[in-house]
């Protein structure tokens, strides 16, 4: 490792693919918030676009339909070009979706922006937590993941507040920022290790993990690579692709994961972070009244997401994913319940008292179950579950839940709050959220601190190893490593000093990978 590159510690350059993927997801975010100012400016008797309620809740729930396409889109693109490419075309396609809405001077224009927009967030849901993933170590990757709903609130935020002050117009123009951000920071970051491997390419893995993740972690980079190999040699063997085809759809690893994130991703839609992006103005007037300041409450709870956003890539990456999971499922399930008592109580005149502070208080505990777990996890998860060799596909088959449910959520909304009220419309939420957390609790193992190879060997029948014990183990084998000699690079030295009683190794002494004993 040249002195150049030992100038940033691996933690750094795990930050850096990071940012490169959260500086995407914050257009994402701004795209998602985007009808929570679009709306209310075209229903003002002044806008130039006028639409009906009907093309509203359009303009709101178009984009989750191209997001299905662009989820089956990236794994092609994901496997044959690579990460990079992937993530360049995702941005570009979101640039064009916003330059559209720019220009638009009809109805149908902001749609097929909107349509973009779906598209490029379709596309970017799978590799988000993929790039990540591979990339970040262990120890690190809970946190990383979880920026991603950090910079995804950030753009809520950013354009929540943007929009209440500019047109829709010029909030779409400061968007497109995000995404140049993104483009840059992409082109100076490597390659993901894992998809060099999975191509032949070993010595730019090995190169790009080290760059990575620094020597410490080269087990895990060995391992991988010997898997790999043992799957290539497996998979040139089978003739029959439609009996391979059904082969992989039955084998634990890929199906248990699908069945787990079906479940997590409908968490989320139902969660109520949705639907306060889009339709805040309406919720909040109706749960705190038609009196209120909704525009101030909207940009003062996305403060409010955005400081738990924050707190949540710290808690993340220290408390277990269950007990994380499992905590602010219950608080969010709980906290719609009581807002949908108190809507009804309020209703029937049952309450002998009404202060604002009531409501207000609930939907606050709503909002941090959602920033601190609801949103991130699921895509912190999605990061760690699916096998190395169907990752693409299982991520994009998975996230078929979200589209759907998103489109569901964001179409219905309107007329279910018509039908039932909003008493009745989060009493339906609470009651999916308890279903998905049943399913959860069954298929999800604990993931924190573990390698992307156990929990993949996990899913295939294999136990996972204690936590504890996996501590006890590393303090050994990372003073082992510590003194791994770095003097040279993979020659011939050999080397039999020892470094406080421990045996000094060359990396030429390490087992070479893909032998099938």
């Amino acid at each position: 490792m040249t002195e150049k590159t030992k100038t940033f510690s691996p933690f750094l350059r795990q930050c850096l693919v990071t940012a490169a993927v959260s500086s995407s997801v914050i257009g994402c975010g701004c795209a998602f918030g985007f009808p929570g100012i679009l709306l209310p400016q075209l229903e003002h008797p002044d806008s130039a676009l006028q639409v009906s309620e009907d093309q509203a809740s359009w303009l709101a729930s178009v984009s989750s339909i191209p997001m299905i396409c662009g989820n089956f889109m990236v794994p092609a693109l994901m496997t044959r070009g690579g990460r990079k490419v992937a993530l360049y075309v995702v941005t570009l396609t979101m640039m064009l979706g916003w330059c559209t809405i720019i220009l638009a001077h009809s109805y149908e224009l902001l749609l097929i922006g909107r349509l973009l927009q779906g598209l490029s967030f379709g596309m970017f849901m799978p590799l988000r937590s993929i790039f990540i993933g591979e990339c970040t170590s262990p120890r690190y990757r809970g946190g990383f993941l979880s920026t991603s709903t950090l910079a995804q609130t950030f753009g809520l935020l950013f354009v929540h507040l943007i929009g209440s002050l500019i047109s829709y117009q010029m909030t779409a123009l400061c968007s497109i920022s995000f995404a140049i951000i993104s483009l840059i920071l992409a082109v100076i970051s490597p390659e993901s290790p894992s998809w060099l491997a999975t191509r032949g390419q070993y010595d730019r893995c090995r190169k790009n993990f080290i760059w990575y993740r620094g020597e410490e972690e080269i087990p895990e980079l060995e391992k991988m690579i010997q898997s790999v190999k043992l799957l290539e040699t497996k998979q040139s063997t089978e003739q029959n692709k439609l009996k391979e085809m059904m082969a992989v759809a039955t084998k634990r690893e890929f199906y248990k994961p699908i069945f787990l994130m079906f479940a997590l991703y409908i968490l989320m839609s139902y969660s109520g972070g949705l639907i306060m992006g889009a339709y805040s103005v309406t919720i909040l007037q109706l749960l705190l009244g038609p009196s209120i300041n909704a525009h101030l409450w909207m940009v003062a709870l996305d403060f409010q997401r955005l400081i738990f956003s924050i707190v949540a890539v710290y808690v993340i990456n220290k408390v277990r994913r269950r007990t994380m999971l499992f905590s602010v499922g219950v608080l969010c399930a709980g906290s719609q319940l009581a807002m949908g008592a108190y809507v009804f109580a309020r209703a029937k005149g049952y309450l002998s008292f009404d202060y604002l502070w009531i409501p207000g208080i609930l939907i606050n505990l709503q909002m941090l179950s959602v920033s601190m777990g609801m949103q991130p996890l699921p895509f912190v998860i999605a990061g760690e579950v699916f096998p190395l060799q169907y990752r693409g596909l299982g991520g994009s088959i998975g996230l078929i839940a979200q589209c759907g449910s998103v489109f569901i959520v964001l179409k219905a909304f309107p007329s279910l709050i018509a039908l039932a009220g909003l008493h009745g419309t989060f009493t339906v939420y609470a009651g999916v959220i308890v279903a998905c957390l049943a399913v959860a609790w069954v298929l999800l193992p604990e993931t924190s601190g573990r390698t992307l190879q156990q929990i993949e060997e996990h899913f295939r029948g294999a136990p996972l190893p204690d936590l504890e014990a996996d501590v006890r183990e590393s303090a050994p084998l990372n003073e082992k490593l510590n003194c791994v000699d770095k003097r040279g690079s993979k020659t011939s030295q050999t080397l039999t000093s020892s470094c406080n009683g421990i045996e000094r190794v060359s990396l030429e002494e390490i087992e070479p990978v893909g032998t099938v004993k």
